[in-house]
């Protein structure tokens, strides 16, 4: 069986999940046109989880995935947390903001809490960042019949989600948007752009693999495809779409397409690619002070929405791949069809 036939799609495209900018309506115009549409649903309580799951059904019958981070939560580490805030100190003044006090807003891993959502709706396909939950939670996906995913960075990475119970592996790439999808090992010399991170994981796996990370256009997919790759997911190519909910300063950023994107880790407290900005530049793109994912998110919040109100991306991370100069505002499911014509 080919990965279409396996995960009940026309065209071997995934629409990776981005979350915060996208919703169930980008996911089904991808589905729509015969793509693999995903709803980001790490950031969702669950009321906005089950909202979201009803609304993808009652606009497309197509076969969709539903995502979720599955990372460890430690515990806050107090003196962290004042030291980073300490430090943001002098923007929180020039913004004319108060320090925010509690953990709100966090990303949370996959649990029973999400399970028992899901049962109800049996996604065909869901996926997971930072490796997969629990041996009890993913036999438990598996029951309902859901075909599993998961991002691999290294060989050693798709090994092991293949000796744990993957069905499918996706090649993150260097080149790629968004959280790296790190979760053996946190050196970032091991870090391979797409081909050869593609290449190894076909010497080291038998699953299907999914290549991710700068790929924007029909020669990128076949050139993937060539290499060995089973499908491809793409996120960056969807940012300018108008089902997307890309911010305003975002589309600006990559519409004008001049900054380079880089990684950073001072937005959430782990690694991800987005567009060059001033609190990545000013903090040192990758902070020794920042602290662990997700709890560095907290404190640039309140920033981000008093920047924005002045029409400024100071501290929005706009993820973003190596090569989002290329994106275009067009629909996503005309995109899907132009990426894999019939």
């Amino acid at each position: 069986m080919n990965i279409c036939e396996e995960l009940a799609i026309d065209k071997p495209i995934i629409q990776a999940p981005m979350a915060g900018v996208q919703d169930w309506r980008l996911a089904a115009a991808v589905s729509n046109a015969g793509g693999l549409g995903s709803i980001p649903c790490g950031m969702l309580a669950a009321e906005q989880l089950v909202e979201h799951l009803h609304s993808f059904n009652k606009h497309s019958s197509h076969s969709y995935n539903v995502n979720f981070f599955c990372h460890d939560m430690p515990m806050p580490d107090e003196s962290t947390l004042e030291e980073w805030l300490a430090m943001l100190l002098p923007y929180y003044e020039e913004f004319e903001v108060e320090v925010p006090k509690g953990l709100t807003g966090l990303r949370l891993p996959f649990d029973d809490s999400f399970a028992d959502i899901l049962e109800e709706f049996k996604p065909p396909v869901v996926s997971f960042h930072f490796g997969l939950p629990a041996a009890d939670l993913l036999d438990r996906v598996k029951s309902w019949g859901s075909k599993v995913l998961s991002s691999a960075t290294t060989a050693e990475e798709g090994v092991w989600l293949e000796d744990n119970g993957a069905d499918i592996v996706i090649a993150q790439g260097l080149e790629a948007g968004g959280h790296r999808g790190m979760f053996l090992r946190t050196d970032l010399n091991q870090q391979l752009d797409t081909a050869e991170l593609l290449t190894q994981l076909k010497e080291s796996i038998s699953l299907p693999i999914v290549a991710a990370g700068g790929i924007n256009k029909h020669s990128d997919i076949v050139a993937m495809m060539d290499l060995g790759a089973s499908a491809v997911q793409l996120g960056t190519a969807y940012l300018l779409c108008e089902e997307a909910r890309t911010s305003i300063v975002h589309r600006a950023a990559i519409k004008q397409g001049t900054a380079k994107t880089a990684l950073t880790n001072v937005f959430s407290g782990r690694l991800a690619r987005g567009v060059s900005n001033r609190a990545m530049k000013e903090l040192s793109f990758i902070s020794q002070l920042a602290p662990e994912f997700p709890y560095a998110s907290i404190a640039l919040a309140p920033l981000r929405a008093a920047a924005e109100k002045r029409g400024r991306n100071d501290f929005t991370p706009m993820w973003a791949g190596s090569h989002y100069a290329t994106c275009r505002e067009i629909s996503a499911g005309e995109l899907t069809r132009q990426l894999w014509p019939e």
